[in-house]
């Protein structure tokens, strides 16, 4: 009698066979959903791809060519005469390398200070509010405050306004880095150290800080990238010079500035030398994001 009642019936294999359909047409449209998820995602991805590899092609079909020696080693040149961006590529380096002088200590301590010293309170939450709009402000922006308190007042454009808008790039990059890379140190690793009596500072210089070694160096090199190819600040504080100068006082020429004007003139030898810096500095900004990546994965 008991195996008589536990054995299906007709009606409850009914049900359960409507359960297993209705669990596999469930099944079947996540799968459906899935796939065409899958296939939207591909496709923006190849989206994305054509157009860089179109962009990188063009920049290397158009700028390697025009590379020579004299690139390197001669002066912006008069229309339709020979002649190179060595100026350019000079006042580049110079401002680029001054303002990551300048902005480079100033972030890492105000990322120490947010990650170390002070995480909750109503300055550490203003500074990082004040961070993050400098993050997302539009460089121009930065290029016009630094015209308007420095290059307007002293009457004159300067190599030494364009360090000043490049280092405000700089710094709002290197704190969130920085406060990040802190962040994810162990606080087991402080502990150990305060227990042996260690002071903060020598806490922070010889445990949290040479941990987080690779990623803050990761942050200065990606701040490096991303003033390295900036126009609109420069246009606004160093404008540009056709000559060579090392003299921060004066109007300083730059790649960004050099190739906006002379890709836009109707020259053909100044248009070759737009591209040809188009792919040096292209080639820069490449170089410096492969740098921060292989660092990254070395910390990871």
């Amino acid at each position: 009698m008991s195996h008589m009642n536990s054995t299906p019936t007709s009606t409850q294999l009914i049900q359960a066979a409507d359960a297993q359909s209705a669990r596999l047409a469930k099944f079947k449209g996540r799968k459906r959903l899935n796939t065409i998820a899958l296939l939207l995602a591909m496709a923006a991805m190849a989206f994305g791809l054509f157009w860089l590899i179109w962009i990188l092609w063009e920049t290397v079909r158009l700028g390697l060519g025009g590379l020579t020696v004299a690139t390197f080693t001669q002066m912006t040149p008069p229309p339709n005469e020979e002649g190179g961006i060595a100026n350019a590529l000079f006042g580049s380096a110079l401002m680029v390398g001054m303002a990551t002088l300048v902005g480079t200590p100033v972030g890492i301590m105000a990322g120490i200070y947010l990650a170390e010293y002070d995480t909750k309170s109503w300055l550490a939450s203003l500074v990082r509010f004040v961070n993050d709009i400098l993050l997302s402000a539009p460089s121009i922006v930065i290029g016009l405050f630094v015209y308007a308190v420095v290059v307007s007042r002293f009457k004159t454009f300067s190599g030494i306004a364009g360090v000043c808008a490049l280092a405000l790039l700089v710094i709002p990059v290197v704190i969130r880095t920085t406060e990040n890379m802190l962040a994810l140190v162990p606080a087991g690793l402080r502990e150990a150290a305060y227990a042996l009596g260690t002071p903060k500072w020598k806490v922070i210089l010889g445990i949290t800080l040479r941990a987080a070694k690779a990623g803050v160096i990761t942050g200065v090199l990606l701040a490096v990238a991303r003033v390295s190819g900036e126009t609109a600040p420069l246009l606004f504080t160093a404008l540009s010079n056709q000559f060579w100068t090392s003299n921060l006082g004066e109007p300083m020429a730059s790649l960004p500035v050099t190739i906006f004007k002379f890709a836009m003139s109707p020259y053909e030898n100044w248009q070759q030398l737009a591209w040809s810096g188009v792919f040096l500095i292209t080639a820069a900004v490449l170089g410096l994001n492969i740098l921060a990546r292989v660092l990254t994965r070395a910390k990871l």
